[in-house]
């Protein structure tokens, strides 16, 4: 039972990240025909609906700051003239585009992930301190139910994962794809790839 569990883990864990990873990569390379950069289609995209929003490129991942109204793009998404780059620059506009309709899932998610954020450094702590405690009270039991929390505190992040899911699937296909669609940014050939892709950039925030 223990080895089918940490099978299944490792399948939950590892397949959707070798998955996304693979689909980034395989429509990452360079397509001459498309009429702009992912930066430029961001850019593009805001002005097109007046968002109070600007873009940047960053070395520290694809997102959108609603802190600071600011669409993040790595280098080869604000560089890059690819289905990949296209298609990650339209989902962290779609959040930005989210963000200015005021929708509360994205607000509960940031939330959320500060909350977590301050619960996964307890249960880390706690984790650490478990077997002390277990050792000074001669409380095998004691210790175990420490460790317990501490990892319950850290497992508050999956929370936010699970919330994430119906909040990134929106910024994919309600707001990315439609945009895409209706601007003719790429072909219909093209957008079946695009697809593939906004599903990759939906999971990539739980993988």
């Amino acid at each position: 039972m223990l080895a089918l569990f940490i099978l299944i883990f490792i399948l939950l864990v590892f397949v959707p990240q070798w998955w996304v990873s693979y689909v980034m990569k395989r429509y990452g390379q360079t397509i001459e025909q498309l009429p702009g950069t992912g930066g430029e289609l961001a850019q593009h995209l805001i002005e097109r609906f007046k968002l109070s929003v600007t873009v940047e490129m960053t070395e520290l991942g694809d997102h959108y700051d609603p802190q600071t109204k600011t669409v993040r793009l790595s280098p080869s998404n604000f560089k890059g003239k690819s289905l990949t780059a296209i298609a990650v620059a339209a989902h962290e506009v779609g959040h930005a585009v989210q963000d200015f309709r005021q929708e509360k899932l994205l607000y509960t998610r940031g939330q959320m992930v500060k909350t977590s954020q301050r619960f996964e450094k307890i249960g880390v702590g706690i984790i650490f301190i478990a077997p002390i405690i277990s050792a000074l009270t001669h409380s095998p039991h004691l210790g175990l139910i420490v460790g317990i929390i501490g990892l319950l505190s850290i497992g508050s992040t999956v929370a936010v994962h699970l919330i994430s899911l119906p909040l990134e699937f929106d910024a994919s296909f309600n707001k990315a794809l439609p945009l895409l669609e209706e601007g003719n940014y790429v072909t219909k050939v093209d957008l079946i790839f695009v697809r593939k892709v906004l599903l990759a950039a939906a999971l990539t925030y739980v993988t």
